[in-house]
């Protein structure tokens, strides 16, 4: 089931999204010192936002905030990071849906395959359900501060992917640490190799995989087109994230700068947005002037893909993600739908 097949990959934008944790401690002298830690390569435009943002939250604060940043994954990944806030270890972090689905499942309905098909549509969605999904997290404890994206999910290969028979046959990346989506991939002919994210660069180059499914700016910044030179142009679906942090954490900050940090929180997620999406169309434009072999599928092959997503659906509504929110993401997609 495709869906499966790529859940352990929603947190790879993240490597498409800020993907961060803020660890708080409040010192008498020095105010609250806020270490914000990240996934995403230094210098990269996730991590020129969440420099923007730290920016912005010491300035409203007066300086009684200070924000200190360390990118490249010093810190640990997001399933550890949730796991530590839910400890009282970090207070906050930012999050692909594979984190924030750890925190509640919900989420994932933003994320069903080939449901979603533009951006359009999922702002149109995503902005009316954020209330509803707010919620839920907030009920488990966690303030959510942004919500972010990071990209559309392709399949890159060492040889062309056309259709998913064709990826079959291809020895596929999975994250390592989830049996279950692993023990998936195979039930249904996939054949995954778990390995670790830090591990993917390695393991093309030596042969232990053969395809990665991934957001192409992450595909650029990395270089991995260069080991899996083609691309199949399939958005097969958005991955999206966002900034959460724990309720106690948040009741911490100074009650009377929280309202400015939230905007500012915000703020820089809609300009990340706006501004990944201008890049991950450009990283396509600028691989394949650099090799990269776009495989544009003809009606038949976009029809197998297709089948293959929508014959999920009925597996992952209410196992995958709460039935009564995908019925609710089904409804307002059609609604727009409807309205264009």
């Amino acid at each position: 089931m495709l869906m499966k097949m790529f859940r352990s990959m929603r947190f790879v934008v993240g490597v498409f999204v800020t993907i961060a944790f803020l660890s708080i401690a409040v010192e008498a002298q020095r105010g609250l010192r806020v270490r914000i830690g990240t996934l995403v390569p230094d210098g990269s435009l996730w991590d020129e936002t969440i420099h923007v943002m730290a920016q912005e939250w010491s300035r409203i604060s007066d300086g009684v905030v200070r924000v200190q940043v360390f990118a490249g994954g010093v810190l640990g990944d997001e399933i550890e990071m949730v796991r530590k806030v839910r400890q009282g270890q970090l207070q906050a972090v930012a999050l692909s849906s594979v984190g924030l689905s750890r925190i509640d499942e919900s989420v994932a309905c933003l994320q069903i395959p080939m449901l979603i098909e533009s951006y359009e549509e999922l702002d149109y969605v995503r902005e009316r359900i954020a209330p509803t999904l707010e919620e839920r997290i907030e009920a488990k404890g966690f303030k959510v501060l942004n919500w972010a994206d990071g990209g559309w999910l392709h399949v890159f290969s060492k040889s062309a992917a056309h259709t998913p028979d064709d990826l079959r046959s291809m020895k596929l990346f999975v994250s390592a640490g989830d049996p279950d989506s692993e023990n998936l991939y195979k039930e249904f002919g996939f054949n995954a190799i778990p390995l670790s994210l830090v591990d993917l660069i390695t393991s093309l180059q030596t042969g232990m995989l053969d395809a990665v499914p991934i957001v192409p700016l992450f595909a650029q910044i990395q270089e991995l087109y260069k080991l899996t030179p083609h691309m199949l142009d399939v958005k097969l679906l958005p991955l999206v994230g966002g900034t959460v942090m724990s309720a106690r954490a948040w009741n911490q900050l100074p009650a009377e700068h929280r309202e400015g940090m939230l905007e500012a929180s915000r703020r820089a997620g809609v300009q990340l947005r706006d501004e990944i999406r201008q890049m991950g169309d450009d990283s396509v434009t600028e691989m394949a002037k650099r090799g990269l072999i776009v495989n544009t599928p003809d009606a038949s092959m976009l029809s197998a893909w297709r089948n293959e997503s929508e014959g999920t659906y009925s597996s992952l509504r209410g196992d995958y993600c709460p039935g009564d929110i995908f019925d609710e993401v089904r409804r307002l997609r059609d609604e727009y739908r409807s309205a264009q």
